[in-house]
């Protein structure tokens, strides 16, 4: 027997551990795919702006990191990667339509695949969350789920009760059927299962 499951085991394993995403086919974890058809001097030279401009964002040094991430633009315009990171520092400053606007640079560049582009859905998704636009941001997180963002899979999943209650049952349900959990009885008839957090 091999050790790898088939398609339509996989399909289900997918719905069994994320009932609350789209019922499309499970798809790998987005690859870092923002580093092809690059000339490789100027590429490790734009990662290490990219570097240096988190580095700075962090210690709230904004103007610097901005103008590292300014740099890294000017050499590679077509890279999404430096207007995923030009968006959080824009969303750190305050600036959210300049965040939008590399944000949807980031998606357009990426044509909306990979892991750039899972970041930049979910930045987006997060902003529009925040300005009270949940059925655009629920769909941004969805874009991110599926490919393969874990905090837009938990978005996603928190966003539909059901599967929130669906995702809990099963996980109880697994527990028990591992041995770790013990079902309890209580007055009013309700089964109450206590977990062993082995």
């Amino acid at each position: 027997m091999s050790g790898q499951i088939s398609e339509n085991d996989r399909s289900v394993l997918h719905l069994i551990t994320n009932p609350g995403l789209p019922l499309e086919d499970a798809k790998e974890e987005a690859k870092d795919d923002d580093t092809v058809g690059f000339d490789v001097e100027k590429l490790a030279e734009v990662k290490e702006l990219e570097k240096k401009g988190v580095v700075c964002a962090e210690d709230e040094r904004y103007d610097e990191a901005m103008g590292y991430l300014q740099q890294a633009i000017s050499l590679l315009p077509n890279r999404a990667s430096a207007y995923n990171n030009r968006a959080q520092l824009h969303r750190l400053m305050g600036n959210t339509d300049g965040a939008m606007d590399d944000l949807d640079k980031a998606i357009e560049l990426t044509q909306g695949k990979g892991r750039t582009a899972s970041f930049a859905y979910t930045q987006r998704a997060l902003i529009l969350k925040k300005q009270g636009e949940k059925d655009q941001a629920l769909q941004d997180f969805e874009k991110a789920a599926q490919l393969g963002n874990p905090f837009a899979k938990r978005e996603v999943i928190q966003s539909n009760p059901y599967a929130a209650l669906c995702n809990q049952m099963l996980s109880k349900a697994f527990q028990s059927l591992s041995g770790s959990c013990d079902i309890d009885k209580k007055k009013n008839d309700d089964e109450v299962a206590t977990c062993d957090s082995r």
